[in-house]
């Protein structure tokens, strides 16, 4: 899958990567999700891109939120690959569009590194200026745009115009994405984590086994990979052995194969945020009342009142540098697949380690409730 380099040549940061640029979704009926993730999630409109503006096989509608971009994109016919994807995946994450100041540069380091080539480096342009794409395959049908716009004014991307509308609900308060979580198959986490390591220079941060993240009945394994300024964190599950089926093996199964499971949003005041999704109907995971007796106990001081927390089913958890606070919404198709998580550093820089039994408790449940436990 990869290609051995030089040791010395993995610790320079030859993919220097500025942040996440978008998340692109191929979905049934990208109007409809667009207004969903306004009127859900607060997203504002942004851009447009379709038969009005010289695109004849699909649909894009880009939304904004502070630093997070989401664009839905939709095919307009049948026998069109982006049709192809959502029969077999149902709606889901296609691109993560990484932000860098050489698009160029970053495929030719990538694709030399043994990365397969999605995009050759391409500039386009409109009276706004240009941008340069390129891009990689990772795990699945997923795929790693590489986006560079320092030359670009205009509203998202050329090829798309302003999307101005009348509607557009406050946002709640998400600012930015903190990490993309990635589901593969049995025994291939470590052929990707030595993909990010030797591809795309990353490193694996954390590590977590089955006796980690394990219940009475299911267990994973995950593997924690940032790149260089620890702007882009890709977290990486793959199943483990258990009594029943694991949340892993259930999303492979509807999934059709490897995608991304969740993408994490950061947001400053959480009890907020979340309050105001769950009045817009976002439905979250709940964990029993009783995570919450000794919560103060495990993790210490926080500056949170614990009400509220326990009243949202907002999970906490301390490391070495800090406390976070968390919650992850249900899925939010029909398909048991995607999901997102909130989240609010409190100088924590791990993933929640302490919440990892409650958390899938009460996804086992859900899983129960649907048959696939």
């Amino acid at each position: 899958m990869t290609k051995n380099i030089p040791a010395a040549a993995a610790q320079t940061d030859f993919l220097p990567l500025q942040g996440t640029d978008y998340v692109e979704f191929y979905v049934g009926n990208a109007k409809q999700a667009a207004h969903f993730y306004k009127s859900a999630f607060g997203f504002q409109s942004l851009a447009y891109a379709g038969p009005e503006t010289g695109v004849k096989d699909r649909a894009s509608y880009a939304v904004c939120q502070n630093k997070l971009v989401f664009v839905f994109t939709t095919p307009l016919r049948s026998q069109n690959p982006i049709a192809d994807h959502i029969y077999k995946h149902g709606d889901g994450v296609k691109m993560l569009a990484l932000r860098v100041d050489d698009a160029a540069d970053a495929w030719q380091q990538t694709t030399n590194r043994g990365a397969k080539s999605y995009l050759e480096p391409v500039t386009t342009g409109d009276a706004d200026g240009e941008v340069t794409m390129s891009g990689i395959h990772t795990y699945g049908d997923t795929i790693h745009l590489f986006i560079e716009r320092k030359n670009y004014h205009g509203a998202f991307l050329p090829g798309y115009r302003a999307w101005k509308t009348e509607y557009n609900p406050a946002e709640t308060g998400l600012l930015y994405v903190d990490h993309c979580v990635g589901n593969v198959g049995w025994n291939q986490m470590n052929p990707w984590v030595n993909f990010y390591e030797e591809v795309m220079g990353f490193r694996n941060i954390l590590s977590f086994d089955d006796k980690d993240i394990s219940t009475e009945y299911s267990a994973l394994m995950s593997k924690v990979m940032s790149n260089g300024n620890g702007f882009v964190k890709f977290p990486i599950n793959e199943p483990a052995e258990g009594k029943k089926k694991s949340q892993v093996e259930e999303y492979l199964d509807y999934y059709d194969g490897e995608g991304c499971q969740h993408v994490a949003l950061a947001t400053h005041d959480i009890v907020k945020t979340v309050n105001e999704l769950q009045s817009r109907g976002v439905e979250f995971l709940k964990v029993p009342t009783t995570y919450y007796d000794d919560l103060l106990d495990r993790v210490g001081h926080i500056d949170e009142d614990l009400a509220p927390l326990k009243e949202l089913g907002i999970l906490v958890d301390r490391d070495e540098e800090g406390y976070l606070l968390q919650i992850f919404t249900k899925p939010v198709e029909d398909r048991p697949t995607l999901f997102f998580e909130i989240i609010q550093r409190k100088g924590a820089k791990s993933f929640g380690k302490g919440n990892f039994k409650a958390l899938f408790e009460a996804i086992e449940r859900e899983q129960e409730s649907r048959g696939n436990l």
